[in-house]
């Protein structure tokens, strides 16, 4: 990592990680609360330094389908976009977990359903980790709660992605989109070359060579049973992502008689519920999840048997909660929290819903 730490937007520090990572393009269209992730890339224009593509697609719907072409050439491609935006790329999303391309998507979320409002949500949660399109796929998820983890999961991400051949997505708010933190950005790092993308990524479609016949790159096969062992071959690849690939944080979790389960910016609001409980004699914990899929079942499973109930805070109805309630198995009860519309937790309301719903 660089010494250099600049003050900057969540959104803004995206664009940056991704210049500096050596993207090779970035495909999106404009929508409040992400837009400043396209608009740094155009007054960086990187084009003129790294190389790296920067193009304002005629919509959502164009945007990821030049994110399948790019990826389907072995590429570093990425979109970026906000909660209707990320509804409309659903069809190409699916798309490339079919045919196992990687990228990455960012999704700043905002408040819904329909077009709803341009503040902050996380209601989002249902669609990406359960597959917002069509058939059996899973998208690698990973949920930033500063604007450090933006720009550091810009590397992460495509390192998984490619690491896996499936797309992820950084699933993000318009709370760590739009916030001002310091962040230290990455080093440099350069493009890489054509001939380092053939040694990489021998199934990219980069035209014939003497040791090889052309690629061809479809999520299409109309022979069921060959379709049949391709869904086979990518379930097992979800299994290996979730014995591998699980992150999480835990916070003062030893002592703790409650737990409390959040991720992005709602674990940030319950980092100040913990001190303040504390400080009532209530001894709380975080379970942060970083990756929402695949999803710290075991991690929960275990604390499950150490305090007395769980408490979810989410920015939505109760999504997340449904996935901890699976993981304890009813070994211990777990309740939910939430505000909807764009409206943000304060600490001292997830302190209230604790006692009111949880604490015994």
């Amino acid at each position: 990592m660089s010494e250099e730490i600049s003050l900057m937007k969540g959104n803004e520090a995206i664009a940056h990680a991704a210049i500096r990572f050596g993207v090779d393009g970035y495909f999106g269209y404009p929508i409040t609360p992400q837009s400043e992730v396209i608009e740094t890339l155009m007054e960086e224009a990187p084009w003129k330094t790294t190389g790296m593509v920067v193009l304002q697609a005629e919509s959502e719907l164009a945007a990821i389908n030049m994110v399948y072409g790019g990826a389907a050439c072995g590429k570093y491609v990425m979109t970026s976009s906000s909660s209707p935006g990320v509804s409309l790329k659903q069809e190409g999303i699916s798309y490339m977990a079919g045919a196992e391309l990687p990228g990455l998507i960012v999704n700043v979320q905002r408040g819904g359903p329909g077009l709803g409002t341009i503040q902050p949500s996380q209601a989002d949660y249902f669609q990406t980790v359960k597959g917002g399109g069509h058939g059996d796929y899973r998208l690698i998820t990973l949920a930033p709660a500063s604007v450090q983890e933006m720009a550091d999961f810009v590397a992460l991400g495509f390192e998984l992605s490619f690491k896996y051949r499936n797309p992820a997505m950084i699933l993000s708010d318009g709370v760590i989109g739009q916030m001002m933190e310091k962040v230290r950005l990455p080093e440099h790092r350069r493009r890489r070359t054509d001939a380092e993308i053939r040694e990489q990524c021998p199934w990219a479609t980069l035209g014939k060579t003497p040791d090889r016949k052309p690629n061809i790159i479809t999520s299409l096969e109309l022979d069921s049973e060959v379709m049949e062992k391709n869904n086979e071959r990518f379930q097992a690849k979800y299994r290996l992502i979730e014995a591998n690939e699980v992150r999480y944080e835990e916070v003062q979790c030893d002592d703790a008689d409650y737990l409390l389960v959040a991720f992005g910016s709602a674990a940030r609001i319950c980092m100040k519920t913990i001190e303040l409980a504390r400080a009532e004699g209530i001894r709380v914990g975080l379970l942060r999840p970083i990756t929402l899929w695949p999803f710290p079942t075991k991690a929960l499973a275990a604390r499950a048997g150490k305090v007395k109930a769980m408490l979810t805070v989410e920015l939505n109805a109760g999504q997340m909660v449904e996935d901890v309630r699976l993981a304890v198995n009813g070994a211990v009860p777990v309740q939910h929290y939430g505000r909807m519309g764009g409206i943000i937790p304060t600490p001292e309301g997830v302190l209230e819903a604790l006692k009111e719903k949880v604490v015994r």
